[in-house]
C-alpha cells in the first residue's frame, strides 16, 4: 500500500476494495494509474443512473467515444508508417478491420473487463458490443489519466503487437454481406434480404433472414438482429459463391 499511497495524493486512504481495483488495472496496463476516478467510471453502466454535481450523467459512454479516437488515431499512425505504398481506401480498409467491433469484442472479452461493470441491470442482459465497449472506455481512461503517450503504450501492447500482422489483415472479411452484394451489383444480379420470422421475448428476441439472388433462396440465418443475421446468410452465401466473387 505505500507505492499506492504515493501515487494518489488526494486519497492517501483508499478502501481495500480501491487497493484490489488498483492492483488489476496496474496489472492489466503494464504502468501505474494515477487517478483511479477516471477507470471506475469506465465502466459505470448508463443505468447506474449517477449524476455529477451538476447533474450530468456519469458513464462510460462519454469516455468510449474518446477511446475510440485514440485508438483510430494510433493504428492510422501505425499503417501509415508501417505500409509507405498504401493508398487512403487501402489503409481506411485496414484501420477498419483491426477496429472492427467483432475485434474489439474480443479483446474486451481477453481481458474480462465486464467483471468490473457496475449496473443496475445484469450483465447476462448484455449484448456482445459491451466488451468492446468497455475496451474504448478503458482506452479514453487511460488517455485522461496518462496522456498519449501512455495511450500509445497500451494500445501498441494490447492491439498492434499480438494482433496487428499486415499480410494476414489484407485476407480478411470484414463484411460477407458488403462482398456479396459487390458481387451482385457487378454481375448485375438481383438481391433482396428478407426477414421472414421475428419472434421471442423483448430480451430475447431474434430475427430470421433468407437471402435471395435472382429470385432463388441462397442462404437463410437467425439472430438477434436483423444485421446479423443478414451477415450471417451473407457467409453462408459467399461460401456458396466463393469461387466465382473470388474473381470479381
Amino acid at each position: 500500500m505505500g507505492i499506492i499511497k504515493k501515487i494518489f495524493t488526494k486519497n492517501t486512504r483508499l478502501s481495500p476494495e480501491d487497493g484490489i481495483f488498483f492492483d488489476e488495472i496496474y496489472k492489466m496496463l503494464g504502468f501505474q494509474p494515477l487517478d483511479l476516478s477516471h477507470y471506475r467510471k469506465a465502466f459505470i453502466h448508463r443505468s447506474s443512473n449517477k449524476t455529477d454535481e451538476n447533474g450530468n450523467p456519469i458513464n462510460y459512454e462519454r469516455l468510449e467515444f474518446l477511446g475510440d479516437a485514440m485508438l483510430g488515431s494510433v493504428i492510422a499512425a501505425h499503417l501509415f508508417n508501417e505500409v509507405p505504398t498504401g493508398d487512403e481506401g487501402y489503409l481506411t480498409k485496414m484501420r477498419s478491420k483491426i477496429v472492427s467491433r467483432e475485434h474489439l469484442n474480443e479483446l474486451g472479452r481477453d481481458l474480462d473487463l465486464i467483471k468490473w461493470v457496475e449496473s443496475k441491470v445484469s450483465t447476462q442482459h448484455f449484448g456482445e458490443n459491451i466488451h468492446g465497449n468497455l475496451f474504448e472506455a478503458l482506452i479514453g481512461a487511460i488517455y485522461l489519466d496518462r496522456g498519449f503517450t501512455y495511450c500509445e503504450k497500451f494500445i501498441h501492447k494490447k492491439v498492434i503487437l499480438p494482433y496487428v500482422d499486415i499480410a494476414k489483415l489484407e485476407g480478411k472479411v470484414i463484411s460477407y454481406k458488403s462482398l456479396v452484394i459487390e458481387w451482385c451489383q457487378k454481375e448485375k444480379k438481383a438481391f433482396q434480404y428478407e426477414v421472414y420470422e421475428d419472434n421471442g421475448t423483448e430480451g430475447q428476441k431474434h430475427f430470421a433472414v433468407k437471402l435471395k439472388i435472382d429470385g432463388r433462396i441462397i442462404a437463410r440465418a437467425r439472430a438477434t438482429s436483423k444485421k446479423k443475421a443478414e451477415e450471417k446468410a451473407s457467409q453462408r452465401a459467399f461460401f456458396a459463391f466463393q469461387e466465382k466473387i473470388n474473381k470479381k
